[in-house]
This record gives C-alpha cells, sequence and structure tokens, in this order.
C-alpha cells in the first residue's frame, strides 16, 4: 500500500479560480480538502489540476498522506453523505 486515507484519482483534484483545491465527485458536486464542505461548481469555476507543487504544500500542512502521477491519498476527509434508493 502506497499510502493512507482516502485514494482518489489525480486526475479528480482540481483547483478553482479562486485558489480553492477541491475533488470533483462527478455530477457537478465538489469537496473542498480544507473543510470537507461538499460544493456545486460548474467547470467554469475550475482554474486547472492540481500541481505537484500544490499537493507538496497540502502534504506538509497534513492534509496528503502521499501522492503520485496517479493517485492522490488524502488523510480525514469526510465521506459524501449519499441517499440510498429505499
Amino acid at each position: 500500500m502506497k499510502g493512507r486515507g482516502t485514494l482518489v484519482n489525480r486526475v479528480w483534484v482540481v483547483v478553482t479560480r479562486s485558489g480553492s483545491v477541491v475533488i470533483d465527485w462527478g455530477d457537478e458536486v465538489f469537496q473542498d480538502v480544507h473543510s470537507g464542505e461538499f460544493l456545486a461548481c460548474t467547470e467554469g469555476e475550475i482554474s486547472h489540476h492540481i500541481l505537484d507543487d500544490e499537493l507538496e504544500m497540502l502534504k506538509r500542512g497534513g492534509k496528503v498522506d502521499y501522492f503520485d502521477g496517479k493517485d492522490v491519498y488524502f488523510n480525514n476527509l469526510p465521506e459524501r453523505h449519499q441517499r440510498t434508493i429505499e
């Protein structure tokens, strides 16, 4: 195992135009990696895919355990609550 925490494919980790690092969970639902808050964003609000330097800062700040060219392991990331089909 490479890292601990919540595994996210790196292509889904993006930075907004305002500088927030978020995970794109699909259906225009994004999660702020600092607060854990789930946000509704549009593609127009996304600036770029996360860079190594930005991931290094998150690692030094304790938000990321490990990353490579494919994967990012986030520490203490709240789970997305989803409605069950009944």
